[in-house]
């Protein structure tokens, strides 16, 4: 689906909502909703069933499959009331509508937290935590504002119509629970997230406004808004880019500072209740409030810094496991990394440098690491951007350069990286020289482990080595699909 083709949809969603908003209670009301939810349905069954281009052939289609069923349940159990409200208005619909109703929630909570789960796959445990808080502290709010009402006007008895009300809550929590997972995993904030989203949220605020406010006005226009949050959850399902909801994501490090706002939301709400609730003057419980948000803030500061430092201490960790400490270029582990991502027409340029003992041995060691800096330097300007230049140990480099690229590129590179390498460094009033020799292996398709390609690259090298050194040689196949050896 493209991008106009998803907001013209989008807008005809909304337009939707809008005559639902002004329609509903009446009979045109009952025949635009369902034919406009009966619609939604139909498109999530499709949505979910049909195939994606680029998720393979057995895709974990799950999610899809839950949102799906979710919005026909919450559908079903929507006509289930309106024909208790026409046809049979002396009877009761409590249970016949609520349990369709409540498996809707049950099916797009779980439909969330399934692609939460494999956008997140590995590194769970922090956004679940973080969400874990959350909702806790949502859970403790709703509660005290939607069922302690309820249970003081009972005498504190569980009745049906409380525990039924509790049911919808923890549904709503679910579904609060499962879009927070979504916001707080790693993974691509493209347009599908986004989407998916502000549906989960829509839908969640719309739906504990019209359980709290029980104005008319209040429900007829959260109908119209959860209508909306449900389209557009289907929507987000229709677009071909929507495999980046369950796409595993990069972790990220860094605690943002979001977070840190909502985790104080959550250290506050328990101490809020407690004080709004509590006994005393006014003052006095202002002076407690203010009291308790300080105290809080203390707490988050000192858990934002100590996090900021263990922040500080992994991304030096990772540095010094990902980089040469004396050129600063990416070492072997980190081009072997690369190299598991390489794909055919990528080139992998082999250089061991020709002289180099010999200047150790005359100058010291110290002017040997400060030829291998320079020649790092040079190598790096000598690449484009997107080429990865690595040093290897001791006198070895190794460029890694995306394809595809046709023979003269590659030849033209090689030519250019012997010319900067046999430029004099100077060091402490003497010219420093040493010359390269090139072994060059091209990604040629099919199965090609990091190590191969890096022995063809080696045995390229030393071909050159024995050719008389300060030369290069291209190992076959070539990008062509020759298979043959060039050498210059």
């Amino acid at each position: 689906m493209t991008a106009l083709r998803t907001w013209w949809l989008v807008v005809a969603a909304a337009l939707a909502g809008v005559v639902i908003t002004m329609t509903i209670g009446t009979l045109t009301g009952e025949i635009v909703y369902f034919g406009c939810y009966a619609v939604v349905c139909i498109a999530a069954w499709w949505a979910a069933l049909r195939p994606v281009a680029g998720s393979g052939a057995r895709a974990d289609r799950r999610p899809w499959l839950l949102i799906a069923l979710g919005q026909t349940l919450l559908l079903l159990g929507d006509a289930v009331m309106t024909v208790f409200f026409y046809f049979l208005p002396e009877a009761s619909p409590v249970g016949w509508m609520d349990v369709p109703w409540l498996g809707g929630y049950a099916a797009i909570g779980a439909g969330l937290m399934i692609m939460a789960r494999r956008r997140a796959r590995g590194q769970l445990r922090e956004p679940l935590l973080d969400m874990l808080t959350l909702t806790t502290a949502a859970t403790l709010g709703l509660w005290r504002v939607m069922i302690d009402p309820e249970l003081t006007a009972s005498g504190g008895q569980y009745t049906a119509e409380i525990l039924l009300d509790a049911s919808y809550m923890v549904g709503d929590v679910l579904i609060m629970a499962a879009v927070l997972l979504l916001v707080l995993s790693p993974g691509v904030r493209g347009v599908p997230t986004r989407l998916m989203i502000v549906a989960g949220f829509g839908r969640l605020v719309a739906d504990i406004g019209r359980v709290m406010w029980q104005y008319e006005a209040i429900v007829m226009f959260v109908s119209g808004v959860i209508f909306f949050a449900n389209a557009l959850m289907v929507i987000t399902m229709m677009r071909s880019d929507r495999e980046e909801l369950v796409r595993p994501g990069r972790r990220t490090r860094t605690l943002h500072p979001a977070r840190i706002v909502f985790l104080g939301l959550a250290l506050l709400t328990a101490p809020a209740i407690a004080v709004a609730e509590g006994s005393g003057s006014g003052g006095e419980r202002l002076a407690l409030l203010i009291a308790t948000v300080a105290a809080s803030g203390f707490v988050l500061t000192r858990f934002t810094v100590a996090v900021r430092q263990q922040e500080r201490a992994e991304q030096l960790l990772t540095y010094q496991a990902s980089y040469d400490p004396l050129t600063g270029l990416a070492n072997r582990r980190t081009i072997l990394s690369r190299l598991e991502e390489s794909v055919a027409g990528d080139v992998l340029l082999y250089l061991d440098l020709d002289g180099f003992k010999a200047v150790n041995d005359t100058h010291g060691h110290e002017a040997g690491d400060a030829l291998l800096v320079e020649i790092g330097n040079r190598l790096s300007g000598a690449v484009r951007d997107g080429d990865l230049v690595a040093r290897l140990g001791g006198d070895e480099f190794a460029l890694l350069c995306p394809g595809p690229a046709d023979v003269s590129e590659i030849t033209a590179l090689a030519e250019r990286l012997l010319a900067v390498v046999t430029e004099p460094v100077g060091y402490h009033g003497h010219e420093l020289r040493v010359g390269t020799s090139i072994g060059i292996a091209v990604h040629a398709g099919g199965v090609t482990s990091p190590g191969d390609l890096i022995r063809a690259a080696d045995v390229a090298m030393y071909q050159a080595k024995r050719g008389g050194r300060g030369r290069w040689v291209l190992a076959g196949p070539t990008p062509g699909g020759a298979s043959l050896a060039l050498a210059g």
